[in-house]
């Protein structure tokens, strides 16, 4: 095993355990880099703090291999209604059983159980070292790697990599997941965008203990101008009503158990729910103004953070994760790591939609005049009863970077049933994920022995949607999903990326080859790569 100066030179140094660095942790593992992560505190968090997440979230969760032990614990949300403080329905918002990516579009959850889950899938990889109690106190970067002083005696690290107080921890790259308050951040001197959207909020998490919950709303906001309020599921056996402040200074006083249980009362009381938590949040809107620095990279709230109105914190970090990981992959393995810059460059604008969405929506509930509440209220009404269900929220693709311009490249590819070679299954699960590069067969079509091996010398699994009524070849679309795409878009071919984004689509198959070309520019090794796991000399 390399070293330099006698400490190991990890290949990524993930800086914060929550649900985004163990995700980032463990997609890194998974390729089979060799990872330490950082933590500050001794224990995971254990209290409940993102509840919701989508269908594309749950497609990586199912790609870690957890989606099955988590849905018992999960619940599946089908409306999301906002009433006034009379009980009126404002807005009713649906969510599909099965959406676009597979999976249910909402799930709530609690989120130790599913922080238990990850810790689970990162402690089974052996090439993933977790130190926790072991903060992070100084970064310096250099040449070919980055040092990372590091305090605490590292309590869950094996024997021989626990650090002593000062230790500096060495790897080529750094990502940074330290949320919001983000240490990372701050040493590197980066600013933030700041929208200017500020609420205090206090937090209130319940465990049922009693009889069942199905008389309490699952997810509704009360418009109420005396008092805005969210309640939301947490799964079977968790609730969260959380209440909207007047200002910070109230927290100390409305947080106190007795009141709590007043402001819930007309839905629970202390035989039916055990209180579990009262946090006080100031819900911010803002984005990190450079999400790289060198071999340093920021995700999740330590790059973004945005109010809770659409559920997209957690879901926003962990598309963070899925962006950096394949890429980093590639670096490591050897490709030029101006692939990095395409981080932000990507990620970036979905997250300033979702963010000036959020706060919309956000400036809509918590209206405070009474007299700008009946108006909205009325507003709402008529809209609903002339138009009956509003439009699916629907979230951008990519912005510029590792991609094309064909017509659908950048947006997230619809995932399916499909059957091969006697299996059926969602395709992830019967095909495999990765670099994928899917050919409308259905008439015949079929990439030459050419295209088909400088895919394959890409990494990239190449396969033919076939009709079932004609032949046993390909892959069989049982669910329809990618046959109504090929035939909504007009493409022959689609070329869609790890984190299940589109790289780009042609028009006809002797548009493949340039499609290649342009995976192959980005992840072709400039030189011979490190071995993986074995870190660098300077």
């Amino acid at each position: 095993m390399s070293e330099r100066k006698g400490t190991h030179m990890y290949d990524v140094a993930v800086i914060g355990y929550g649900p985004v660095g163990m995700v980032t942790a463990a997609l890194l593992g998974q390729a089979g880099h060799d990872v330490v992560v950082l933590e500050r505190y001794p224990t995971l968090y254990n209290l409940p703090r993102a509840a919701i997440f989508d269908d594309e979230t749950m497609r990586t969760f199912d790609r870690l291999g957890i989606s099955q032990d988590l849905l018992p614990t999960l619940h599946v949300q089908r409306n999301y209604e906002w009433r006034n403080g009379a009980g009126e329905l404002l807005i009713e918002h649906d969510f599909a059983a099965v959406g676009n990516q597979g999976w249910a579009e909402w799930y709530m959850m609690y989120q130790p159980y599913l922080e238990d889950a990850l810790d689970g899938v990162v402690r089974g990889l052996g090439n993933v070292e977790i130190r926790m109690d072991s903060p992070v106190t100084g970064l310096r970067s250099k040449q070919h790697g980055v040092d990372i002083q590091v305090e605490g005696d590292g309590g869950s690290a094996p024997a021989r990599a626990k650090p002593s107080v000062g230790e500096v921890v060495s790897a080529r790259y750094v990502v940074a997941c330290d949320g919001g308050n983000s240490f990372t951040r701050g040493a590197l001197g980066v600013e933030q965008d700041d929208y200017g959207f500020s609420e205090p909020w206090m937090v209130c998490d319940f465990r049922l203990t009693g009889a069942s919950a199905t008389d309490i709303p699952k997810a509704r906001q009360v418009c109420d101008p005396g008092q805005p309020v969210s309640i939301i599921s947490l799964g079977p056996r968790h609730h969260r009503f959380s209440f909207m402040l007047g200002s910070e200074a109230d927290f100390p006083v409305e947080r106190e158990p007795d009141r709590v249980w007043a402001r819930v009362a007309a839905y629970l009381d202390r035989s039916r729910a055990e209180l579990v938590r009262v946090a006080t949040y100031t819900f911010r809107s803002l984005v990190a103004e450079r999400w790289r620095s060198g071999r340093i990279l920021l995700a999740g709230d330590a790059a973004h953070q945005m109010p809770p109105f659409l559920g997209q914190g957690m879901c926003s970090g962990i598309r963070d994760a899925q962006n950096l990981a394949f890429k980093l992959d590639a670096v490591l393995r050897g490709a030029d790591d101006a692939l990095l810059d395409t981080y932000q460059s990507e990620r970036e604008p979905h997250v300033r939609a979702i963010i000036a969405k959020g706060i919309e929506l956000g400036r809509v509930q918590t209206m405070r005049d009474p007299v700008a509440a009946a108006e909205r209220d009325a507003r709402l009404i008529a809209q609903r009863e002339a138009n009956g269900r509003p439009e699916k929220m629907r979230f951008p693709g990519l912005g510029p970077g590792l991609r094309d311009e064909s017509p659908q490249a950048g947006r997230l590819m619809p995932h399916g049933r499909v059957e091969s070679a006697g299996s059926e299954g969602l395709f992830d699960e019967v095909l495999g994920r990765g670099f994928v590069l899917l050919v409308d067969g259905r008439e015949g079509s079929s990439l030459d022995a050419p295209t088909t091996e400088l895919a394959g010398a890409l990494g990239v699994a190449v396969h033919h949607l076939t009709d079932r009524r004609l032949t046993t070849d390909g892959i069989t679309d049982v669910g329809g999903v990618y046959g109504r795409w090929f035939d909504e878009t007009g493409r022959t071919a689609v070329l869609w990326r790890p984190d299940f984004y589109i790289l780009g689509t042609a028009g006809v198959l002797s548009d493949v080859p340039a499609l290649l070309k342009t995976l192959a520019t980005a992840v072709e090794p400039v030189q011979a790569p490190a071995t993986v796991g074995e870190g660098i000399r300077p």
